[in-house]
């Protein structure tokens, strides 16, 4: 369940992929219900949920960062951005639940982003694991297996 990574013009894109057992409106109230944002992501809450709205990361020292929504369909599609980056989740219904993809746009590979990516990959798990009634036990533990996976992921692309 590695995210794919693959050069895209002048930059990247990671593209994770999930099949999850509930409904695109479940997930959608994760990625945007600031009641449950906080469960998989706590430093993010969204101040405004339109286009051209903001989501908001608290630095925990007091400041925030303000990350503007680019494309919204409710229920649908959620993008904005993440500093030089995109941040790119979309939901897919289907019978048995909904297809959720994030692509993550990256202007250049840096030091960070294995960090980044497993990052994400352990939000979309906790994500799942939350919707399923479920916790993961050390998200950090976790974390630190899918770090490692996504350094040699990156220097696989950045290499070729």
């Amino acid at each position: 369940m590695l995210a794919e990574i693959k050069k895209d013009g002048n930059g990247y894109i990671a593209k994770f992929e999930r099949h999850l057992n509930h409904s695109a409106e479940d997930v959608w109230s994760y990625l945007t219900d600031n009641e449950k944002l906080p469960k998989w992501f706590p430093e993010l809450r969204v101040d405004e949920l339109r286009e051209g709205g903001v989501i908001k990361f608290n630095m925990g020292n007091g400041t925030f960062i303000e990350m503007t929504i680019t494309e919204l369909k409710m229920q649908s599609i959620l993008e904005y951005t993440w500093a030089e980056d995109l941040v790119r989740f979309e939901l897919y219904p289907k019978i048995d639940g909904c297809k959720l993809v994030l692509n993550e746009k990256l202007t250049k590979i840096t030091d960070h982003t294995p960090r980044d990516l497993a990052g994400w990959h352990v939000c979309l798990d906790v994500i799942d694991a939350l919707l399923d009634g479920r916790t993961i036990e050390s998200r950090k533990d976790v974390w630190k297996i899918w770090y490692e996976k996504y350094i040699k992921a990156i220097e696989e692309v950045v290499s070729v």
